[in-house]
């Protein structure tokens, strides 16, 4: 069988895509016998809200994946080992960086949750932690003074300086690196942390991970997030269906945690079906959207790996970058 391929044919292009194209059955068959070690209670209970997934597409999609992934971290500790010996040191651990991204509402949250379980099942690498850059959202009393509440979620409203330095540190093989932690109760970055000692492997999920640094006239060349990956993951599909989901997700919400009273978004409980469907289209194509087009699918390209999602929520094509 010829190779797979990412877009249109040879015959049909000039140029040859950078990506292989497998559909689902194809990435299935590469998890070669690899034994699922989630059952559907796990898959259950990894689940986000409106993110739906099925033990089956784990066993077909994620599995996979996960032993890509095993391969390309024992590739990247050997190489480590290597530089360690050519120079005669005992170099610190250094994590394997994973970098996921991709629109909100696309599924982000419930793929991380289940490659950190399934990679955590490996035997060679159990320290597998997960950071969501939402902890590093300015504070809400920053972006209220900044102007800057409306444009929660993009680029800006990020604090890059102290992400760079928590993956730096992890990079330098610091004995134990803090991040903060985001509540969706409160809509706010919180005083807790997550403690990472010495990872073997960490999954950073966001929506601009992929971001380029920008080009600066003094042609300084400032680090940027994606700097530090090793691996990278774009969660991928079509607007209309992002949109879709964003809506139903929003009625969830309304259902569940925005009558929590201690909810940012608890004015949002006591609204109707027509009203809650009018504000959730409303936000989605004056923020979110506008940061997917702008700011987030630019970025696809960028991207060892692009999980396309079908109208149902599951992953019907998975794309590999050829290296």
């Amino acid at each position: 069988m010829k190779p797979p391929r990412y877009g249109e044919s040879v015959a049909d292009s000039e140029h040859l895509s950078p990506y292989l194209d497998f559909d689902r059955d194809q990435w299935a068959a590469l998890r070669a016998n690899t034994p699922l070690p989630l059952t559907e209670t796990d898959v259950d209970a990894l689940q986000g809200l409106n993110e739906p997934v099925a033990l089956d597409e784990v066993a077909d999609v994620y599995l996979p994946l996960s032993r890509l992934l095993n391969l390309r971290v024992a590739a990247s500790q050997q190489l480590h080992d290597t530089t360690a010996t050519f120079l005669g040191t005992l170099a610190p651990k250094v994590p394997f960086v994973i970098g996921l991204a991709g629109s909100v509402a696309v599924g982000k949250s419930t793929i991380s949750r289940v490659l950190t379980a399934l990679l955590r099942r490996w035997p060679n690498h159990p320290r597998v932690d997960l950071v969501t850059t939402d902890g590093f959202l300015f504070p809400n009393a920053v972006l209220d003074e900044r102007g800057l509440m409306s444009r929660k979620g993009f680029p800006e409203s990020y604090d890059v300086r102290r992400l760079i330095d928590v993956l730096a540190a992890l990079k330098a093989g610091e004995p134990q690196v803090r991040a903060p932690i985001y509540s969706h109760v409160v809509y706010d970055v919180t005083d807790t942390e997550v403690v990472l000692e010495r990872p073997d492997i960490v999954l950073v999920e966001g929506l601009n991970v992929l971001q380029v640094p920008p080009t600066h006239e003094d042609g300084d060349d400032r680090p940027f997030v994606s700097d530090f990956f090793d691996f990278t993951i774009y969660v991928d599909a079509d607007e209309d269906d992002i949109e879709r989901w964003y809506v139903e997700r929003f009625f969830a919400l309304r259902e569940g945690a925005f009558a929590d009273p201690t909810s940012f978004f608890h004015h949002f409980a006591a609204l109707t079906d027509d009203q809650a469907r009018t504000i959730a289209r409303s936000l989605w194509e004056s923020i979110n959207a506008v940061n997917l087009r702008e700011n987030i699918v630019p970025t696809r390209s960028r991207a060892d790996l692009v999980l396309e999602k079908g109208s149902d929520h599951a992953v019907r094509r998975v794309r590999l970058r050829r290296r």
